[in-house]
């Protein structure tokens, strides 16, 4: 039987799968959680698709719980995120894109209330040569993260995780709409 702190993240988990969806753009998914890192964990995986249904983020949330604690950890939770997403390449190029992705994780999580945050940022360009050479570069974002939510309430953490991967994967905000194309512009 779950402790009942963690009993209520695993519901709170179970309403975002099944309930009506954050947005149409993101596919959320249960996957089997790491057994070794606390005595109970939890997690989900996402993508963002675009119109054409090409995969253009994804990522894993981790929520681990420890009913005796661990250092740095406040309630005995703490929360693992991954997201990647494909970047243009002008915007792989700014040397603040990573400083920028942080912040949408903070800005993100402030609601919802958290401490103990750190993490990583990744910018990474893909080549390829030989048989592949006709394969266009790629450029993508890695955002690495863990943190500690205040109180058990988790569903402003995974509200601001599936925010955070529909903004890396170059999104508007829920509930606006995107510029349409123009001629001669990228409509961004």
């Amino acid at each position: 039987m779950n402790p009942p702190a963690f009993q209520r993240a695993l519901d709170t988990l179970r309403e975002f799968l099944d309930g009506p969806g954050v947005r149409p753009e993101l596919d959320l998914e249960d996957m089997p959680a790491p057994r070794n890192l606390a005595p109970y964990a939890a997690a989900l995986s996402g993508s963002v698709y675009r119109d054409d249904d090409t995969e253009v983020a994804m990522g894993r949330l981790i929520v681990l719980y420890d009913p005796d604690g661990a250092k740095g950890w406040a309630h005995g939770f703490r929360i693992v995120a991954y997201i990647r997403a494909d970047l243009e390449p002008e915007i792989a190029a700014d040397e603040l894109i990573g400083s920028v992705a942080w912040s949408w994780l903070l800005e993100a999580l402030e609601p919802a209330g958290y401490t103990g945050e750190s993490g990583t940022i990744t910018r990474a360009v893909s080549e390829s040569f030989g048989d592949k050479s006709d394969e266009p570069s790629t450029t993508e974002l890695e955002l690495r993260a863990s943190w500690s939510p205040i109180g058990d309430d988790l569903a402003g953490h995974v509200t601001a995780w599936c925010e955070v991967m529909c903004t890396t994967a170059g999104l508007p905000p829920a509930g606006v709409a995107a510029l349409p194309d123009r001629p001669g512009g990228t409509g961004r």
